[in-house]
């Protein structure tokens, strides 16, 4: 027999001073209730009630186990509520990935909001490019950019993402805009090294990703803010994300470049998470936080 459900009983029948009594607190018969006990009483060896004429009565080995009964199942009742404030209550620590560009630029100045919105909540931002194991490395969520594979994984999306093709006016200046995919092959193109779909020796581009050009360059980096850096002093040319290059854009440090393809859509930002019913409390609201957050400010955002 369940034997967390016997010491239930047992400990109901003391409080109560009858089987009936405790049965009853649980929704069982009273001949379950007894053999509750019973089951209890022949795993330990000892008796553990005596039956008198009115009532039960605890033996002296009965009202020891009865003490460590209580202090087991006050714990677990804890242990219980704990769990549930967990899932209903955004509390704890809240360990969360992110890619380094996009976590700097665009959620790092959120965590004020957060925190002041949810201040039982304990955010441990980890940054990073590399592709992490959530389950394994037990961060509760990250944030993903581009097409998501993982069927273990939850989602919800968080915006767009473009990639823009874009160099300084200095490296066109010297060495000309290109007008077409074809083109790129007599350029410097300067590649990220974690992308999924580009190459340091091929771009893609069609929204679908489907044409394929060979290039080359003379430098590649596993950091998209190191090659923004690297394109600005007029190096060559870079195919990246909006979130890294947006500002350079806007302030004229770099120009987007139109080609005879459009650049591919890369799928998007999406706040993951493992596979669960029942996601902690911590976990809603920091997706629910970005969601409306982010949900006005556009792609890349």
């Amino acid at each position: 027999m369940d034997q967390l459900t016997s010491m239930r009983v047992f400990a109901l029948t003391a409080q109560a001073g009858t089987l009936s009594g405790a049965a009853r607190i649980l929704d069982m018969s009273p001949a379950m209730a007894t053999k509750h006990v019973g089951a209890l009483e022949a795993r330990l060896g000892v008796k553990l009630l005596h039956r008198t004429t009115r009532k039960l009565v605890l033996t002296e080995a009965g009202q020891a186990y009865l003490e460590a009964v209580q202090r087991i199942l006050a714990e677990l009742d804890e242990a219980d509520a704990a769990a549930t404030a967990q899932r209903t209550l955004a509390t704890g620590l809240l360990r969360l990935n992110t890619p380094l560009a996009w976590g700097v630029r665009h959620l790092a100045p959120l965590m004020p909001a957060f925190s002041r919105a949810h201040p039982a909540v304990t955010v441990e931002l980890g940054m990073t490019d590399a592709a992490v194991n959530l389950v394994d490395e037990r961060w509760d969520m990250a944030v993903r950019i581009g097409a998501l594979h993982d069927d273990s994984l939850q989602a919800r999306r968080l915006g767009g993402c473009r990639v823009v093709l874009c160099a300084a006016p200095a490296y066109l200046d010297e060495h000309g805009v290109p007008r077409t995919v074809a083109d790129l092959a007599q350029h410097n193109c300067l590649s990220y090294t974690l992308s999924s779909t580009n190459t340091p020796s091929e771009w893609r581009f069609g929204a679908d990703g489907s044409v394929r050009q060979p290039v080359r360059g003379n430098l590649r980096a596993n950091s998209g803010e190191a090659l923004l850096t690297i394109a600005l002093g007029g190096l060559g040319l870079v195919y990246e994300p909006d979130f890294i290059v947006g500002d350079a854009l806007a302030r004229g440090a770099l120009q987007a470049l139109t080609l005879d393809h459009p650049p591919h859509d890369l799928g998007g930002i999406h706040a993951v998470w493992p596979a669960n019913r029942h996601p902690p409390a911590k976990v809603r609201a920091m997706v629910d936080f970005l969601v409306a957050q982010l949900a006005s400010r556009g792609p890349g955002a």
